[in-house]
């Protein structure tokens, strides 16, 4: 892992958007509201196929190198005298954040669109951001994709389909949206989506693909109608049989909660595995419904992958909003597919200052010590992070303690426990 020599300095944008550092000024981060100054060791290279984002109505906050504390920028320190934004930068997938952006929110400002927002810093000629690779998999990498491959195979496959809804929705997938998985789905690879569900008994605050009007914008449209099964395995079955490492995933980011579709899905995973025994079969899904799951993984299910935002009842509820289903549902879930010797992965939102707090922290070791999943998917929180504390009504009791930290500790107290950022090939 590359690391800088020295310490990054303070980024920010003018009202243009035109992005410069500020040398006087460490690069700060934040931690659950609370700004602190990152280690060195908390930097990497802006990944390839990241992004940097200006926050408008956000002053940036950056670290004073002779008091050793943070500072508030409320106007271009170069004299010009106009007015300045943070920046963040938003990551490419397969990268975890350490720290989040240090900024303070000016009075009226507008509620930040569903990203993450990690701290970023420029040093020795080049952008640095508070993160880690957390999978070494390469199937979402920016250099595995070229448009003009994607435009072809993806307009070839739509005319050979005009009739399978799935397909022609997932065209509007990669061609629209970029979705990776969609465009690997088109390039004949690794894990395809199978979007089934326009309905859901969760309302996430953070939810991608439905918001309430004028609140914060969805960043994608949820599908619109439950395909049959028969389109189902239009999908599964070509790809199933001949992509490298083949996944197809239930449960997408442009879709409600796929357990609501359980008889559909049942009918189609049984069709699938009559025609092919090979690639894994997998399910994301908030876990809602034990018995739903059971069905499945009796009927071919391999692997289960269950979001969570906290181990804790109370911020779970507060963030999902759940409709007919508690925690306690979700873990019953897990246990139901551990009995059945079935793969089970947390996928695991991530806030630096929540998620590394020692409430936090013990409720997870209870989850991993009696139910026993298999891996931990290390997914970045796409939410203004303030408004996410304050749906959650969140309560730091003490410090946290540190993301690198909070992860050395769960990988030595949990050997077998696997760590990364995508569902895993397991068959």
């Amino acid at each position: 892992m590359i690391h800088p020599a020295g310490q990054p300095s303070l980024v920010f944008a003018d009202s243009e958007g035109n992005i410069t550092d500020f040398p006087d000024l460490h690069a700060a981060g934040m931690s659950a509201g609370d700004t602190v100054l990152p280690a060195k060791e908390d930097f990497i290279p802006l990944p390839e196929g990241s992004e940097l984002f200006v926050l408008p109505g956000r002053f940036p906050v950056g670290y004073d190198q002779k008091n050793n504390e943070p500072l508030l920028v409320a106007e271009d320190p170069f004299g010009s005298g106009h007015a300045i934004q943070a920046v963040a930068a938003f990551m490419s997938p397969a990268h975890t954040a350490v720290l989040n952006c240090a900024y303070q929110t000016t009075e009226n400002a507008p509620r930040l669109p569903l990203f993450a927002y990690t701290a970023v810093g420029w040093y020795d000629g080049m952008f640095w951001t508070t993160a880690f690779r957390s999978d070494e998999d390469i199937r979402q990498d920016a250099d595995q994709f070229n448009q003009q491959t994607i435009n072809h195979k993806t307009r070839k496959k739509l005319e050979k389909h005009p009739n399978n809804r799935l397909i022609q929705h997932l065209g509007k997938c990669c061609l629209t949206y970029g979705c990776p998985a969609a465009r690997n789905y088109f390039l004949g690879r690794w894990e395809a989506p199978l979007p089934t569900s326009p309905t859901c008994n969760a309302r996430c605050i953070g939810c991608i693909s439905l918001q309430a009007s004028g609140k914060c914008s969805a960043t994608q449209d949820r599908i619109q109608f439950v395909p049959t099964a028969a389109e189902i395995c239009g999908v599964a079955i070509p790809h199933l049989k001949t992509a490298e490492k083949a996944i197809v995933s239930f449960g997408q980011g442009c879709e409600g909660e796929p357990l609501l579709q359980t008889d559909t899905i049942e009918r189609a995973i049984k069709s699938i595995r009559k025609k092919t025994d090979r690639g894994t079969i997998n399910l994301n899904s908030n876990a809602s419904k034990p018995d739903a799951v059971k069905r499945l993984v009796e009927s071919g299910l391999d692997s289960l992958r269950v979001s969570i935002n906290s181990a804790q009842e109370r911020y779970h509820t507060s963030y999902y909003r759940p409709q007919g289903f508690s925690l306690t549902d979700v873990c019953k879930s897990i246990q139901v597919m551990k009995d059945a010797n079935a793969f089970v992965s947390l996928n695991y939102f991530i806030l630096p200052g929540v998620t590394d707090s020692e409430d936090e922290f013990n409720a997870l070791r209870e989850i991993l010590s009696t139910f026993k999943p298999d891996r931990i998917q290390l997914r970045n929180l796409n939410m203004d992070p303030e408004w996410y504390l304050r749906s959650i009504t969140y309560k730091p009791l003490v410090k946290s303690m540190g993301m690198r930290k909070w992860l050395s500790k769960i990988k030595n107290e949990f050997p077998q426990l696997q760590f990364g950022y995508y569902n895993p090939p397991i068959r």
